[in-house]
């Protein structure tokens, strides 16, 4: 029951993406639209997301831990500097793909 709790894997998940992020696509480069940034913002996004769902697959995580990675990951983009916009949408966006890819059935 109390590995119910256990979030050391999301957290660790949750920190690596947000580094990952952080390093690929600082707050500052969403300031000026450039399609050079959106093209590295997709293609950052685009493998949070293919990480996510494996993350999800391989962990199944439950409705606490999944709580528990959108909250984490929502502070540490705002503490980032991120504008609140971009952070609800991407983490909505994340808590989703883990969800959806969590419930999947192992194929």
């Amino acid at each position: 029951m109390f590995g119910w709790f256990n979030c050391t894997d999301v957290d660790q998940f949750a920190d690596r993406a947000v580094a990952e992020l952080a390093g690929r696509v600082p707050p500052s480069a969403l300031e000026t639209p450039a399609k050079k940034t959106a093209e590295r913002l997709y293609r950052t996004n685009d493998m949070i997301f293919t990480r996510a769902e494996s993350f999800a697959r391989a962990s199944r995580p439950n409705f606490y831990q999944r709580a528990h990675l959108g909250n984490r990951v929502k502070w540490a983009l705002k503490e980032a500097g991120y504008p609140e916009d971009f952070v609800d949408a991407l983490t909505f966006e994340l808590v989703k793909v883990v969800t959806l890819a969590g419930r999947a059935r192992p194929r």
